[in-house]
């Protein structure tokens, strides 16, 4: 918790020293979010709707460039194909965007971190909190497009994979055994900025 809080006071220092040298703009964006799992014991499940929101600061320092950190609430998870079984990840995510700029249509790309802050397997009614099967931090990647201008509404559409395998590794003796499974997510959002200059 010590290690979050001190990126998110690292984040606003950060805009405070280039907003007086950059064209900044803060804003909101929510949206829904499709996701399943990736890898090789991920292949018996379906994706799962939710839903993800939080605040963003973009930082212009061309026309052409800007960079856009953000701090993101994110639903994540999938649907097993097989059972009932449903199981829903919670994440505070920080991704890192770099963006292309065209007229407020942008192309981005960058690194994301995610924290975990809840998981729980749902089977019909019966929901179990499994956080501690799941590792507490998941590295990954971003890429996206949209429209978004330095103040008013602007859409996008984003898909974040991990890097990272989301269980943790089991220990059974002397064998250790490790599953491949990564998030996938696509993300539909709306955003509105202002304070734009």
């Amino acid at each position: 918790m010590k290690k979050l809080f001190f990126s998110l006071l690292l984040l606003v220092n950060s805009v405070g020293a280039v907003q007086a040298q950059s064209d900044v703009s803060l804003g909101l964006k929510a949206g829904g979010t499709l996701s399943s799992f990736a890898g090789k014991q991920a292949t018996d499940d379906k994706s799962l709707f939710g839903f993800h929101g939080g605040g963003f600061a973009n930082i212009g320092f061309t026309d052409l460039f800007a960079f856009q950190p953000e701090i993101i609430y994110s639903q994540k998870g999938a649907k097993s194909s097989s059972s009932d079984l449903t199981t829903r990840l919670s994440y505070l995510d920080v991704p890192l965007a770099f963006h292309v700029n065209a007229d407020g249509l942008f192309f981005e790309a960058g690194p994301q971190v995610g924290f975990l802050l809840a998981a729980k397997n749902k089977t019909g009614n019966v929901s179990v909190d499994t956080k501690s099967g799941y590792n507490t931090v998941d590295f990954g990647y971003l890429f996206g497009l949209g429209y978004q201008r330095k103040s008013g509404l602007g859409i996008g559409l984003r898909y974040n994979g991990g890097f990272t395998n989301i269980p943790k590794a089991v220990t059974t003796g002397n064998v250790t055994v490790q599953n491949n499974i990564r998030n996938s997510t696509f993300q539909l959002y709306l955003t509105y900025s202002f304070n734009g200059r």
